[in-house]
């Protein structure tokens, strides 16, 4: 069985390589001044960043645009107010730039966050998980339905979850006919914890999705697409193989979007919400003369379909999140609907 699962971590860890060696390679003549400083940064994405052609950024006319606003012994706080303007098209949630005193970030991704969001997590703790759920390694679950549907709340792939404590978790329920994953609102975190949770899941050596790394300076200088393929798993009966409905939306984001795309390799998982908020490309970091630090993506993935969804996952099924619902009458139509879907099968 084929399983290279790793192989986009070990690309990774290539371009975190290269990059850790920027601050040591950098001219020493290279002074802190503004000028440089945006220049610098400008030069580092035309030359790194891996997703101009799916974002559709003209970056040199970017620069010919925001250049003339940078003049030596302009101060800190309206230089960094510039570079943050360049990045924010981008329009990337791996993208910010760190100062001492700011963090820039893509505020049209984090309005859409909270603006669009498909939960209402007080609804879910109180009407669904209710009193006396359980808590297993940041996974929150319960039985719904007389004990048919196992429900599970994941808010961050950041909470370690080990495949043998997701086993636990599934074991507890043993008259489930069907799972509900919750990644509404998932931020993202390790793909370390997607790994664990696919391992039980049936696999038959099938691929997940492809990867390449930026390798040059060019906009399309790519290494060649690596497969990744599904986890090896045990044959034993812990596996499951019953219905899974995975619920996202849109403050899900980079592993989370990742989770949704493997989700397309595998029969006995549906993909129910909104659609993602994306991020699937591997972020690393690099530094600037004056000090300031920049966080870029330098991977990009496509999933079993041959798409580029790094601007966001669709779902199988469409299905908006009544939020007037759930405020009167303490209703989670997702949840509703995945509960019937699952009973139904």
């Amino acid at each position: 069985m084929k399983n290279n699962f790793h192989i986009t971590t070990l690309l990774l860890f290539i371009a975190l390589g290269s990059t850790s060696c920027e601050r040591v390679l950098m001219s020493d003549d290279l002074q802190a001044t503004a000028p440089n400083t945006f220049d610098y940064l400008w030069q580092r994405f035309d030359q790194q960043y891996s997703m101009f052609d799916v974002k559709g950024v003209d970056w040199q006319a970017v620069y010919d645009s925001l250049r003339p606003r940078v003049y030596g012994g302009m101060t800190a706080d309206s230089l960094f107010a510039v570079c943050a303007t360049m990045l924010g098209v981008l329009n990337d949630g791996h993208v910010n730039l760190y100062a001492g005193f700011d963090v820039s970030r893509a505020d049209s991704l984090y309005y859409r966050f909270y603006s669009q969001g498909g939960i209402d997590v007080n609804t879910v703790v109180l009407n669904y998980l209710g009193i006396g759920y359980h808590s297993t390694a940041g996974m929150a679950h319960t039985g719904l339905c007389d004990g048919k549907v196992l429900y599970i709340y994941y808010g961050s792939f950041s909470n370690t979850v080990s495949t043998s404590l997701f086993r636990r978790i599934i074991m507890s329920y043993p008259d489930a006919q069907g799972m509900i994953l919750d990644l509404r609102g998932n931020g993202g975190g390790s793909l370390s914890n997607v790994i664990n949770i696919l391992k039980m899941m049936p696999s038959h050596g099938q691929r997940l999705y492809s990867s390449q790394i930026k390798s040059g300076s060019a906009h399309d200088d790519f290494t060649p697409w690596v497969d990744t393929y599904a986890p090896d798993v045990s044959d034993d009966t812990t596996l499951f193989t019953r219905p899974v409905v995975v619920l996202v939306d849109r403050g899900c984001f980079s592993a989370t979007s990742v989770f949704a795309i493997c989700t397309q390799a595998y029969d006995n998982m549906v993909l129910m919400g909104d659609t993602t908020s994306g991020g699937l490309g591997l972020p690393t970091m690099g530094y600037l003369p004056n000090g300031w630090r920049y966080r870029l993506p330098v991977t990009r993935t496509k999933a079993l379909d041959g798409n580029n969804y790094e601007n966001g996952v669709p779902p199988d099924i469409l299905l908006p999140f009544d939020r007037q619902l759930a405020q009167t009458l303490g209703r989670d139509n997702v949840i509703d609907s995945a509960c019937s879907i699952i009973l139904k099968r």
